[in-house]
């Protein structure tokens, strides 16, 4: 029996990877393209047919065990074969009596969906914006274009199998000769085998790499929004269709504005004198400077709501408000000339001893209800 292991230059433990690497660096160097002639040719041969071995778990598994599968016969297990089992009986009754060949399974399968995260500020969830992404992902090997093949050569079919992808044998059980189906040991199903894998994604038709792409964030994202980008996740295996790629988006907070679901709040101060006596002040908003009007005798915690100024609504047209929260602010210190005339217009307004009026924090429904019918 060949000693696979010998072939590759690697030892009995080695992990997959040790065997990737081994078989690429022999690849490159006995490769005909590289090195011409015929013992060149058959050293690569070896080298492949080594690699094609160990870099499957159930080959390797059977050879470490004395079974060299490019020696193993066709043709089943005959008569009391091991791993018989009642389930062969209900799939010879129910799905694969006679004979009946389910064909090959197909090498190629649909890749995994990708998930990244993508930091934007508030001002790109409001209006949108474009964001380039770099991602890395498994794309179609160019070398093989997804076949896992050298180039200049193909798939072989399965000697063990003939193609069928199946090895049918017969049992015998208590019922008498039953005829079964079982998945092809040395091509897995496949009814072909990769004699020649392609030195630069090692027969699995698809390798990693760093790419960047364009996505568009729409207007009105918050975070946890996911954006879904169809057909950019990873490739399958054996150049099947691409996954798709979600990108979930996180918001940063604002120095200024909060966001409540579309609308958007911040806070002013109003010096007290500004408040009692009505001003304009200017907020730099989202959408560039605008005026904020406080009437006379405006309280702490009044608001101004400025329509259409809050974040674009992301399923629908519009965009909530912004709501802009008065905070009067009460001076600490005051000259002696300022404080004389604060206590002149307490006078004035016979506040010199307060008595002070004690408010519910909360009126209750009948006291909220009242408060509603004094205004009809």
């Amino acid at each position: 029996m060949n000693d696979y292991y010998q072939d590759l230059g690697v030892a009995r433990d080695a992990s997959v990877e040790e065997i990737k690497r081994a078989y690429r660096r022999l690849a490159r160097k006995l490769h005909p393209d590289v090195n011409p002639g015929a013992e060149a040719e058959e050293q690569f041969k070896t080298v492949s047919r080594a690699y094609e071995v160990l870099s499957d778990p159930d080959k390797r598994r059977s050879y470490d065990m004395g079974v060299d599968p490019f020696a193993t016969g066709g043709g089943g297990n005959g008569f009391g074969g091991a791993g018989f089992s009642f389930s062969d009986v209900m799939d010879a009754f129910f799905g694969g009596a006679a004979g009946a060949s389910r064909g090959p399974r197909s090498r190629a399968h649909r890749g995994q969906d990708a998930l990244v995260r993508l930091q934007i500020d508030l001002q790109d969830a409001v209006f949108g914006s474009e964001k380039d992404l770099t991602i890395e992902t498994a794309v179609r090997c160019s070398t093989c274009h997804g076949d896992g093949c050298q180039p200049g050569t193909g798939l072989s079919t399965c000697t063990l199998c003939g193609g069928r992808g199946e090895i049918q044998s017969v049992q015998r059980s208590f019922l008498g000769q039953v005829m079964t189906s079982r998945p092809c040991q040395n091509c897995h199903g496949y009814g072909s085998t990769i004699s020649r894998p392609c030195f630069e994604c090692s027969g699995q038709g698809r390798v990693r790499t760093r790419r960047t792409l364009t996505l568009k964030v729409p207007a009105g994202v918050d975070s946890g929004t996911r954006i879904q980008l169809t057909g950019e996740g990873e490739v399958g295996a054996g150049g099947g269709p691409a996954g798709d790629l979600y990108v979930e988006v996180t918001v940063t907070p604002h120095a200024l504005f909060t966001r409540r679901g579309d609308d958007l709040h911040c806070r002013i101060e109003i010096p007290m004198t500004a408040a009692a006596l009505g001003a304009t002040l200017h907020l730099t908003t989202l959408d560039g400077e605008r005026n904020l009007d406080f009437a006379a005798g405006t309280q702490p915690g009044d608001v101004i709501t400025l329509r259409g100024l809050g974040v674009t609504h992301l399923r629908g047209t519009g965009r909530g408000d912004l709501i802009v929260h008065a905070d009067v602010r009460t001076p600490t210190k005051l000259t002696d000339a300022q404080a004389e005339l604060l206590r002149q217009l307490a006078a004035s307004r016979g506040e010199e001893r307060p008595a002070g009026r004690v408010a519910p924090t909360d009126k209750g429904f009948m006291g909220k209800l009242r408060d509603a019918f004094k205004g009809v």
